[in-house]
């Protein structure tokens, strides 16, 4: 008899997380080999200062000096690439919690357990925290171990600072996966909507500072949360981190609600 919904999840995701976890340490140790012939390349710096604004900006250049490890991280790696394989991992597991489990029709054998929907919900949602502070940790261990081989210094404090606040990014969009898939049971819709919001939460972001009507609505963006106060350089931000946290919270309600109230398909 299933007694702990999270930790089965978890042992169900065992080869995938080792698989994902695999592919950021080798992402990792691709830029940190390209470091070594980027650093003493002023003629990259320079190409980068002569793009647009709006381009630097919707890449998260503005500011940002690829002739410092910092700033080669920040622009190389956590404007872009982070972000996409870990939401990649939060969005799919989001929205297998319960819609995956109602297209495989195995959601009638899970919810034949003495557990209630609203249990079976969180614990899916604690099981997918869990593979994306995995997800992070690894990220961050990696990016640590592995810098001082190019000759990389990067701080211990802002790279653990940028690694929470990702893993939270990640935790609302999975969140909001889960909600739409608990809510609605359709897995199409449960992987789909939170892609566009992402894409366009991003957008919104990176072109804030540069179009003056979406100005407004950068600071609603789960993007604005992730970097705009820059973690590597200026660390934790707690206020980002309550928003991030209270949106999760508010999808998660969200979501049992939306599940408890539907006829769910076996």
């Amino acid at each position: 008899m299933l007694h702990n919904v999270t930790t089965k999840s978890l042992y169900d995701q065992r080869r995938s997380l080792l698989a994902w976890a695999v592919s950021l340490v080798l992402l990792v140790a691709m830029y940190v080999a390209i470091w070594p012939s980027i650093r003493d390349q002023p003629a990259m710096s320079d190409f980068l200062n002569s793009m647009p604004p709006a381009m630097r900006s919707l890449f998260a250049m503005s500011g940002a000096d690829m002739s410092t490890p910092i700033g080669y991280v920040k622009i190389e790696m956590l404007s872009l690439m982070a972000p996409l394989l870990v939401l990649l991992y939060a969005v799919t597991t989001g929205a297998a919690a319960v819609a995956g489990e109602e297209d495989q029709h195995t959601l009638d054998m899970l919810l034949a357990n003495p557990v209630s929907r609203g249990r079976v919900l969180m614990e899916k949602l604690a099981a997918m925290t869990a593979g994306i502070v995995l997800l992070a940790g690894v990220t961050a261990a990696a990016l640590l171990i592995e810098s001082p081989m190019a000759d990389m210094s990067l701080p211990m404090g802002p790279i653990i600072a940028a690694m929470i606040h990702l893993a939270l990014l990640a935790t609302v969009f999975g969140t909001l996966a889960a909600a739409i898939g608990a809510a609605t049971g359709n897995l199409t819709a449960a992987r789909a909507v939170p892609a566009v919001v992402a894409v366009i939460a991003y957008i919104v972001n990176g072109l804030g500072p540069q179009v003056s009507w979406l100005e407004p609505f950068q600071k609603f963006s789960p993007f604005y949360q992730y970097a705009g106060h820059d973690p590597l350089v200026n660390g934790l931000s707690v206020p980002a981190v309550l928003v991030a946290v209270g949106t999760v919270a508010v999808l998660a309600v969200i979501g049992v609600t939306g599940f408890r109230r539907r006829d769910a398909a076996a």
